[in-house]
């Protein structure tokens, strides 16, 4: 059972990855914005953080850049969850230090694979 960090401003998503995560067995905490996710981050240190991109304040990207140079928050993977589809968006998010690129809607199927790759499970 792993630890999850879902970081997204839309009650609706959060309720969507936390249902699926929580049948996974997985707990979930949450935050609402990039600055939160980055404290949380730092306070928590998740398994595993989902990101989303498009946020008032501090975006996705953002933040995933602050996590993955921060040496405290540095090995927590990150998976971008987000409706921007665009190559050079994923191309983008990865080099801010995403280790995945999922986009909204989410397939349970396609989230739960790239949970399986990075959490070993």
């Amino acid at each position: 059972m792993a630890q999850v960090l879902i970081v997204d401003d839309s009650p609706t998503e959060i309720h969507i990855l936390t249902t699926i995560l929580q049948k996974l067995g997985h707990s979930v905490q949450t935050a609402n914005n990039g600055e939160e996710g980055v404290a949380r981050a730092k306070e928590l240190k998740p398994d595993l953080i989902l990101m989303d991109v498009v946020m008032p304040g501090m975006n996705g990207f953002q933040a995933t850049r602050q996590i993955s140079k921060d040496p405290a928050t540095s090995h927590i993977p990150i998976i971008i969850v987000t409706t921007k589809d665009q190559e050079t968006d994923r191309v983008w998010g990865l080099r801010q230090g995403a280790r995945d690129y999922v986009t909204k809607p989410v397939e349970e199927v396609v989230l739960v694979q790239k949970l399986k790759e990075l959490l070993g499970g």
